[in-house]
């Protein structure tokens, strides 16, 4: 590729998200999630503080993410509505092809670029008015670019399972200002999330900064997390276990009635269907209950002498 012109800048954008996860276009929604945590492991801060490289590579990996762990970003990504920013790609300037195509010279769609340019060689005029106009500021060079913009901020927060599936308003302090945030649907331990303009200040007729927030999902006494599903386990008494009948299982929202059929043993799951946590598409995920059978706190007479019963039974049949 032939260097740049000279006095021509070049501008850096983000590279393809599906390159930048090292996945196929058409990788599913957990192969997506699975690339990410893999690259947010590896490159995260709090583990290569010296590490300049490492910090760029996170901050790329979770913009990628951004756009390929939203169903409607990808969606739009892969229409070429959004680029690899997640900024809308421009249109209406179709007509800007075709340079040098008429007897006018460089012409299109009745533009004259050839007296834009005498107009930006001379410092000023039309040139430089007409294509701030399009593109801003950043597309000229030398002075005439603004202040970069704003230092990126990096936090981190925690939450709780029960905050989590309730998508619950939480407040936190980035730098001198408090801000609500609200948790993400589908949100995973160890995710960070962009909040855009809330990093630190830039310079005059600069943008701000963004926040990187780093999602820590507490660990439960009670609930493990399986993607969005949760698993528990719940006593079960030994009357029900051997009649059947409700119980009452334990869930992020309140305690509900399951009934357990007759005869069941220690370690039978059973599933809880949309009790678990909120996916990225409006749906939950399930809780998988496993049962485990709990006898009485103190001795029952009765019980002790069934036990013996049976036991005397099995082995007065030669059973092992």
């Amino acid at each position: 590729m032939s260097p740049a012109p000279c006095g021509t800048e070049t501008y850096q954008t983000m590279r393809n998200p599906y390159d930048v996860l090292g996945v196929a276009k058409g990788a599913s929604e957990a192969d997506i999630k699975k690339a990410y945590r893999k690259l947010a492991k590896a490159y995260h801060p709090d583990t290569n503080k010296n590490d300049a490289k490492a910090k760029d590579r996170f901050s790329e990996a979770n913009s990628a993410y951004e756009i390929l762990g939203d169903a409607t970003k990808r969606a739009q990504f892969d229409r070429g509505e959004i680029d690899a920013d997640g900024k809308p790609r421009a249109t209406g300037f179709e007509g800007f092809g075709g340079f040098g195509g008429g007897p006018g010279g460089a012409r299109a769609s009745g533009f004259d670029f050839e007296g834009a340019a005498r107009g930006r060689a001379g410092g000023g005029g039309i040139g430089d008015d007409i294509f701030s106009h399009l593109f801003g500021d950043t597309i000229r060079g030398g002075a005439g670019r603004g202040p970069m913009k704003g230092e990126d901020l990096a936090a981190e927060l925690s939450v709780t399972l029960e905050q989590v599936a309730s998508e619950e308003k939480l407040r936190i302090s980035l730098g001198s200002r408090d801000v609500d945030v609200v948790v993400p649907k589908g949100v995973v331990d160890g995710q960070t999330i962009r909040l855009r303009g809330l990093g630190a200040a830039g310079g005059p007729r600069s943008s701000p900064g963004d926040a990187l927030l780093t999602i820590r999902i507490l660990p439960h006494p009670r609930f493990s997390m399986d993607g969005a599903d949760l698993r528990t386990s719940v006593d079960l008494p030994l009357e029900d276990a051997i009649l059947g009948g409700p119980i009452r299982v334990p869930t992020l929202t309140g305690a509900v009635e399951m009934r357990v059929p007759a005869m069941t043993s220690s370690g039978r799951t059973f599933r809880l269907k949309g009790k678990g946590l909120p996916k990225k598409d409006g749906t939950r995920g399930d809780l998988f209950a496993t049962t485990a059978i709990a006898l009485p706190a103190s001795e029952d007479e009765t019980l002790v002498a069934y036990a013996r019963d049976r036991r005397a039974a099995r082995a007065g049949s030669g059973q092992a």
